[in-house]
């Protein structure tokens, strides 16, 4: 019960009666009318309160999770209601675990971003068992970067030029994670193309263990893209100190802080290899305008959540503090959008007959 008193100092400059008439009903029309309730909690953000979770198909400290930490950490700033971010690690099987989980385990609810190989599209068109996803279907957000790949190789390895890795019968062992990886199918890839010679050592669990094979000289090669190699620790001490040397590159130009290193199409025109080798090296490079890490969310999002994911993640990359923290990282971002990487989704899976049949070729040895 209100008393009069209690009224007055509420209202102190209107009179009891007039205002009371008009006040307490007011009150009770939005206490007791659910649908005014309802109303003024819809026109809340959707994010607000909430938290987006990350799943990272590779181990912590690989560049994935790398990325994955830094865009986590701004990407909140740009969403309406600021929800917050937390990183779960999913690695194996060259990241096809987390993919599998993505499009199966999570809701379609935009809480649920996936990061995890680019390459996992030839694992689809090779008609992998283990995929259990279709790549078109991923709500794409978008990636940091295309970027080529590199292959480099331990300094006292015993071959000196690419005639003699042609040509020899103890082939050096490659670290890889799985199929759908840099690490395996570049290996395969020039295995077919150029005839080197590999023997890949797949079902690493990522990067550090890799690093840590290649140290114990348990591997001697390993192929990465040409960012992760230069932007991270220890290969930019290993290549200082001469412990691993660069034996070719994939972009179509020589990058600029490899200069001394021949690219795939300079040793196809060295080896003279045929039209259709050619083409399906391009073809296979050509898949990899995904990137090597793109970020989805689950299929069936709404359109206009993966609208603000999208939009959020773009703008990072004009933000001035994320701009300070991938230089001091001497990453080089160079990002595509989720509506571009939509389109190539769709587009990639519908390859003609006689190019699948030659990836499944090289992808399943």
């Amino acid at each position: 019960m209100m008393y009069r008193s209690e009224i007055q100092w509420l209202l102190p400059f209107k009179s009891f009666k007039a205002q009371a008439f008009k006040i307490l009903p007011f009150f009770a029309f939005l206490a007791l009318n659910p649908l005014n309730l309802e109303q003024a909690r819809a026109q809340a953000p959707f994010y607000q309160g909430k938290t987006i979770r990350v799943i990272v198909g590779y181990q912590p400290g690989d560049n994935h999770d790398q990325w994955a930490r830094t865009y986590a950490r701004f990407m909140g700033k740009y969403i309406p209601g600021h929800p917050d971010f937390v990183l779960q690690n999913m690695p194996g099987a060259g990241s096809m675990i987390a993919a599998n989980h993505v499009y199966n385990m999570t809701k379609p609810d935009g809480l649920t971003l996936g990061s995890f190989g680019g390459a996992l599209i030839m694992p689809q068109l090779t008609g992998r068992k283990e995929v259990q996803f279709d790549w078109p279907k991923y709500s794409w957000i978008g990636t940091p970067y295309r970027a080529g790949h590199l292959l480099f190789m331990r300094g006292d390895a015993p071959f000196k030029n690419l005639d003699q890795l042609r040509q020899t019968t103890d082939p050096p062992r490659c670290s890889a994670t799985g199929v759908g990886s840099t690490g395996y199918d570049i290996p395969r890839l020039l295995e077919d193309a150029l005839g080197m010679k590999f023997k890949v050592i797949s079902g690493y669990p990522g990067g550090a263990d890799q690093d840590l094979a290649m140290e114990r000289n348990e591997v001697q090669c390993r192929a990465i893209t040409i960012d992760g190699f230069l932007g991270r620790e220890p290969f930019i001490t290993w290549l200082k100190k001469g412990f691993v040397r660069v034996w070719l590159q994939t972009e179509k130009q020589r990058h600029a802080k490899m200069p001394d290193v021949p690219t795939i199409f300079e040793l196809m025109d060295q080896y003279k290899i045929s039209d259709a080798k050619r083409r399906l090296v391009n073809t296979y490079l050509g898949l990899w305008g995904f990137g090597s890490m793109p970020i989805v969310t689950s299929p069936g999002t709404p359109a206009d959540r993966v609208k603000v994911l999208r939009e959020a993640y773009a703008k990072i990359f004009s933000d001035s503090e994320f701009i300070e923290d991938v230089t001091k990282k001497n990453w080089e971002p160079r990002p595509v959008n989720g509506e571009e990487l939509e389109g190539l989704a769709k587009e990639v899976v519908n390859q003609p007959p006689e190019v699948a049949a030659a990836l499944k070729r090289i992808l399943s040895q």
